[in-house]
């Protein structure tokens, strides 16, 4: 093929091909630094630079409000007052300063933290910092508050890392295919049809590498404020327990097994000093 250096296609293809090469490789990040205290598991996936981050929050923020408003018209949202309502801000507010050396972006979240009224076992944390719980993973698992942390800072882990970003980057290139290189300089059709992804947040499905990752991630957040990271294996362990038949529903998405618990036992030198360093404070 011939190049023409004045050319603004020639010009542009080169960042074209590399674009190509980034779509190739969905397990592509940015190297973590080696100096960094806590868990390795890389930077944020390169795929979530191909989404506005605003454009993620924005929609996040508002499926949170619209679903923060049918709770309440079902009398099933907690109200401030209410004592897992208080329980959950408080850990909240210990664990969140943390989060801030996994993303920059997080300093500026609105963060909120509320508890619907459900018999699902299910908790999330939506891009922005919006969080949920649902009673049913308090009260049918009994979670202590170590554990309850590990879930927490599962969920955060997962927006700290911008997986539901990257996932939807990755859902729109598959989706547009070879139409996308042509218009990712200017978002284009990629932007258009992450608009569309933006609806799906409250069920879009991570990786197992995501998972595994939040695993980590929120096994040192935890620790970093002072809750006993050993809880991620007590806290697997009861989830395995309660799975008899149909797995609960935070569970179905997630990976299990003795692999998941073997991950957190290998990962506990490395986050223990923390948590010890924190208990001391």
């Amino acid at each position: 093929m011939t190049n023409h250096p004045d050319c603004l296609c020639c010009q542009r293809r080169p960042l074209l091909q590399g674009m190509a090469v980034l779509l190739l490789s969905p397990g592509l990040v940015l190297a973590q630094r080696d100096d960094r205290e806590g868990v390795d598991v890389g930077r944020n996936s390169l795929f979530s630079s191909l989404v506005p981050a605003e454009t993620v929050e924005q929609s996040a923020a508002q499926q949170y409000a619209e679903m923060l408003q049918q709770a309440a018209a079902q009398n099933a949202l907690g109200g401030k007052n209410h004592p897992q309502v208080r329980r959950l801000r408080a850990m909240a507010q210990r664990i969140i300063p943390h989060a801030m050396g996994w993303n920059p972006r997080a300093r500026n979240w609105r963060w909120e933290v509320n508890l619907i009224g459900s018999r699902q076992v299910n908790a999330f944390c939506m891009p922005g910092g919006k969080i949920a719980f649902y009673s049913g993973i308090l009260d049918q698992l009994q979670l202590t508050d170590d554990e309850v942390a590990t879930v927490m800072g599962h969920e955060i882990a997962h927006a700290l890392r911008e997986h539901a970003r990257a996932r939807m980057a990755k859902n729109a290139a598959t989706d547009i295919g070879a139409n996308l290189l042509s218009n990712v300089l200017g978002l284009g059709q990629l932007g258009q049809t992450v608009t569309s992804y933006g609806a799906q947040l409250l069920t879009l499905q991570f990786s197992r590498k995501d998972e595994s990752d939040a695993d980590l991630v929120g096994m040192e957040l935890a620790a970093r404020a002072g809750f006993d990271p050993r809880a991620g294996v007590t806290l697997w362990q009861k989830m395995a327990a309660a799975s008899r038949g149909a797995p609960p529903q935070w569970l179905s998405t997630h990976p299990s097994g003795n692999t998941r618990i073997a991950d957190i036992q290998a990962n506990l030198p490395k986050v223990l000093p923390l948590y010890a360093r924190s208990r001391n404070k």
